[in-house]
């Protein structure tokens, strides 16, 4: 329970000097514990929490502060507007409908896979060293069903896409052997054009998610 004690209005106190701390600042701990203060005009509450109050206080507004600066997660991080984050089999057919005749590039990877961590940052100066490119990034953890489908059962997994060729290779690659990527983006980043619309991959077809987009609401 807090002590209650009454304060008058008053511009100084005098306090003897066995009051004061090492850093001149009042103790009034031996006061309080026999009882020795007692004024009348005005009342205040003194709590013995009061400054462990005021220190959790300041820690949690210090965690606040740390909280709102922490930067992005290896995952989130994104090297430019060609490199984008895919959350969904529409997402994903969506992606490859827009990209026309470019080259797109599709990294399935964890946020706990230790080698798609490791190879990321090189992916990301890849994806700036080529804006002409389309990176997408698919979670494994978000996407299980598309993954399925897809084949990806090793992580880091990638796939290589164009226009209406569809498809082009897949494979694995860790970060020792990415001098495969680099291959195979010179191998399939040339000039050409594609005759037709652009193709999905399997059983994920992109006229089927262009077609659901068109549909009127309500319409079966």
């Amino acid at each position: 329970m807090a002590d209650v004690v009454g304060l008058p209005s008053f511009r100084s106190l005098r306090v003897p000097s066995s009051l004061l701390t090492s850093n001149n600042s009042v103790s009034l701990q031996p006061l309080l514990s026999h009882n020795q203060i007692s004024f009348s005009d005005k009342r205040i509450s003194l709590s013995r929490f009061s400054f462990s109050s005021r220190v959790q206080f300041l820690s949690l507004k210090v965690h606040a502060t740390v909280a709102e600066t922490e930067p992005p997660k290896w995952w989130e991080k994104n090297a430019g507007p060609n490199m984008i984050d895919v959350h969904s089999t529409d997402e994903f057919l969506s992606a490859l409908s827009q990209a026309g005749d470019r080259l797109v590039i599709v990294e399935f990877y964890g946020t706990w896979c230790a080698s798609c961590r490791a190879l990321f940052p090189k992916l990301c100066r890849t994806a700036e060293d080529h804006p002409e490119i389309l990176f997408l990034k698919v979670n494994f953890d978000e996407n299980k069903p598309m993954c399925k489908s897809l084949n990806v059962k090793v992580l880091p997994y990638f796939h290589f896409y164009r226009g209406a060729h569809g498809q082009l290779e897949s494979y694995s690659c860790s970060l020792a052997k990415f001098q495969k990527i680099k291959d195979s983006i010179e191998m399939h980043n040339t000039a050409r054009c594609s005759i037709g619309p652009p193709k999905g991959v399997g059983e994920l077809s992109v006229e089927s998610v262009l077609a659901s987009q068109d549909k009127p609401a309500g319409s079966t």
